[in-house]
């Protein structure tokens, strides 16, 4: 509608930037332009109005026609300072709404044709307007009681606000919105929309107002109850004070709360560790639990919880330093190397729990030291041979004296950060009594899908595991309870052939023991004859833990010469080594006991590697008893009776007088009877032992065998091959005999061994006593 005042229809245009001038509100302006320096000079001189008109984009110094909004409000001039100065400032009021219809000119000033608009009376009293009117109110209201900075008396202003126009461009006036929010309202003609404009506004701002006063109100109660903390504790001091006690016991509490926080732990852990402190400041230093809670609170400060090393990604450093420190092992070294490939590529990889299994010294100790280096970790190792109670795993309750945390958080304690190289040596050595059953309380270590977790009894918060990297040894997995070797990855280490040994013994023994001794290589050289006289003669072992010692036992015997004066080089050969270490230790007794009727020659897997076993059978008169010797276990027992059984049966094919298993008795010998014996695998040895002592024909002399064997006469498959091959390389063997299915076990041996001896593979008895015994009897399998 037009506006029934009497406006110019031309208007000179004021642009401004980032402001919107709206009706009946006063506005203060800097002015500083030329152009708008101009227009002010005109209208003060004139005594005109003025339109002002807000900028589009407020960075344009020199706006034309298309960077103004089309809508704009005509202004009177209440206080203007000196037009003729660089810079003026005026306070202007609105007076009524205009859009642009056309711009007239734009020099000196903009000057445009404009039409007015107001609103009727008629629709002021509409009753939407009505109901709008006094909701706005009531908004207005709430924003006045929520604002801290906005006086109460300003509820009596707007109580006798005339208008419901006014009402809304008096908010959109003081609101703090954007621009183009404020041009939205001018541009909104009609009232009833301009109302709910500015009641949806108003209602966001108001949400916005709440939400603050709500965030005050916390952040005030909390730096309430800090003061008021603050407060008491001044008050405990002067209170000490005036009792005549030290204040020092606050400063290390003080000292104590700095250090938990820097300790960066946990939620659940600050928690504990809060409340703890809490309860030492409320103790006196001489009071017995005052040490108690402590020592609970040293622990909780000084464990890793947030400091970890940086793992060493670079693939060719890690296997450079791997082969540096162990020869051969390509089993872990890969299964290491892949780790830190997958590693590389999923930054958070739980650690693996590995198992190193296999015969003394063979150098599963020191290879996690050697991973812990390739890696970049700390490393740390605990023994569990003959640990017995579950609080060596998971610690003590504190409610008893001398309470401490378990070997794991110590270890991680020790090893100063959360995902070092951690070694559980002899696992297999675990025992368990009335104290509880430590290999249960490893079921949580050792299990990626629960470690992360872990909740030692002292501290009695979970303590994440799943960055560490275990490994753990063992001789045996027999004595492993299922439920632990099925968390673990096992990894067999088998023992060393001769020429590794010699290798080892170059490559890192003989530096080692020099280093150790004080020697050069200028002072001391060993020949390859003595090395392999130490190692056949003076060691038998699948490791190389002995031969160190004999080298080292030489290398003091040199070192006593040097000392003595003597500076020529020491040459180290077979006889020197026997003059050193005196008589020849081992001896091979293969040829003397094959050469006789009713001895074969078996191959044995023990805790200490392979080995070869010997069974001898003899005969005498008796009722057809089989009497069984050497220290048997159950399953080896049941092994000699069916071989005899077997033999038994084709005594014709065998060409074996029938009438001597009545009137004979047999007795079958394992020396070493101090050791315990047992398993399945001496099965082909006793059928061969056996029958060369009925058929008087002695076996083979450079045969060797195992495998279990069955009433049927099929020859089954067995274990331990690795280990049982190496023994008898050492023995000095040229046959082995194998179960068929045994020929892929092959793959593990090295070329050199298998390329020493010759290898066959049967499949039932036959086969057997044809290649030990050059006996041929019908075929077994019926």
């Amino acid at each position: 509608m037009k506006n029934e005042v009497a406006f110019p229809e031309t208007l000179a245009i004021l642009p401004v930037r980032n402001t919107v001038l709206l009706p009946f509100m006063t506005l203060p302006l800097s002015i500083g332009r030329p152009k708008s320096l101009a227009l002010l000079q005109h209208v003060v001189k004139q005594g005109e109005n003025m339109g002002v008109v807000a900028q589009l984009d407020g960075d344009i110094d020199d706006p034309v026609d298309q960077d103004l909004f089309r809508f704009g409000t005509i202004g009177k001039i209440l206080k203007s300072s000196d037009p003729g100065q660089d810079t003026a400032s005026i306070l202007i009021q609105g007076l009524s709404r205009f859009r642009i219809v056309e711009m007239v000119s734009e020099f000196p000033f903009h000057v445009a044709r404009v039409e007015y608009f107001r609103e009727s009376e008629a629709t002021a009293a509409d009753l939407e307007v009505e109901a709008l009117y006094k909701n706005l109110k009531k908004m207005v209201h709430r924003v006045i009681r929520l604002s801290p900075n906005i006086p109460d008396e300003a509820s009596f202003l707007v109580d006798k606000v005339p208008s419901p126009s006014y009402l809304a461009d008096m908010v959109a006036h003081y609101l703090d919105i954007e621009v183009k929010d404020k041009e939205a309202i001018l541009e909104t003609v009609d009232l009833i929309e301009r109302l709910k404009f500015v009641t949806k506004i108003l209602t966001r701002e108001l949400d916005v107002l709440e939400l603050g006063n709500k965030i005050q109100s916390e952040v005030r109660e909390k730096l309430e109850g800090h003061q008021r903390e603050a407060y008491l504790r001044e008050q405990m001091k002067v209170i000490q004070k005036e009792l005549g006690e030290s204040d020092g016991n606050q400063e290390e509490i003080d000292k104590l709360r700095k250090t938990i926080e820097d300790a960066k732990m946990p939620e659940e852990a600050n928690l504990a560790s809060t409340k703890e402190l809490k309860r030492l400041g409320r103790m006196h230093p001489s009071s017995p639990e005052y040490q108690v809670v402590r020592t609970y609170l040293d622990w909780m400060i000084e464990l890793p919880w947030a400091k970890a090393t940086v793992d060493n990604l670079d693939l060719s450093v890690a296997e450079r330093i791997l082969n540096e420190d162990h020869y051969d092992l390509e089993k872990v070294k890969r299964r290491i190397i892949e780790f830190l490939a997958v590693r590389k590529l999923k930054s958070d990889l739980r650690g693996p729990i590995l198992c190193l299994q296999g015969p003394p010294g063979v150098g599963k100790t020191s290879l996690g030291k050697s991973i812990a280096r390739a890696l970049g970790r700390n490393f740390h190792r605990i023994s569990l041979g003959g640990v017995h109670d579950e609080a060596e795993i998971r610690g003590h309750r504190r409610t008893y004296i001398g309470a401490m945390p378990g070997r794991i958080l110590k270890g991680l304690k020790k090893a100063g950060s959360n995902n070092p190289v951690f070694m559980l040596d002899e696992i297999e050595k675990l025992g368990h009594d009335f104290r509880g059953d430590p290999s249960s309380a490893l079921l949580e270590v050792l299990d990626p899908e629960q470690n992360h977790s872990f909740s030692d009894h002292y501290i009695e918060v979970s303590f994440d595991l799943s960055n560490v990297l275990f490994i753990t040894t063992a001789n045996v997995l027999e004595t492993i309870p299922p439920a632990l070797r099925d968390r673990l990855e096992v990894i067999n280490i088998p023992g060393y052939t001769e020429e590794e040994k010699l290798r080892i013994a170059r490559e890192y023994l003989i530096p080692e023991n020099l280093e150790e001794h004080g020697l050069t290589g200028d002072l001391i050289e060993f020949t390859d004859e003595s090395l392999s006289t130490i190692i056949n003669n003076y060691t038998k072992e699948a490791g190389v833990r002995n031969l160190k010692r004999e080298l080292a036992g030489i290398c003091r015997a040199v070192a006593k010469d040097v000392a003595y004066g003597k500076s020529e080089k020491s040459v180290v050969d077979a006889a020197r080594v026997e003059a050193i270490l005196g008589k020849q230790k081992f001896y091979s007794e293969v040829a003397e006991r094959v050469s006789r009727t009713g001895v074969a020659t078996g191959l044995a897997w023990t805790p200490h590697g392979g080995d070869i076993l010997f069974v001898e059978a003899t005969m005498m008169k008796g009722k057809g008893n089989l009497t069984l010797t050497g220290q048997l276990g159950d399953v080896m027992k049941e092994s000699a009776q069916a071989a005899l059984s077997y033999i038994r049966s084709k005594a014709a094919e065998l060409k074996i007088d029938e009438d001597i298993f009545a009137t004979h008795d047999v007795h079958l010998h394992v020396p070493s009877g101090a050791i315990p014996k047992d398993g399945p695998s001496a099965g082909v040895t006793m059928i061969s032992a056996l029958a060369s002592l009925l058929t008087k024909r002695p076996v083979n002399k450079d045969v060797a065998m195992t495998g279990e064997i069955t009433l049927r006469g099929i020859v089954l498959p067995v274990g331990g091959i690795k280990e049982k091959v190496l023994a008898a390389k050492r023995a000095g063997m040229k046959t082995v005999l194998l179960p068929e299915k045994n020929e892929k076990d092959l793959d593990d041996i090295s070329e050199s061994s298998r390329d020493a001896m010759e290898f066959i593979f049967v499949k039932d008895i036959e086969g057997v006593l044809q290649h030990s015994l050059g006996l041929i009897c019908g075929s077994q399998l019926n």
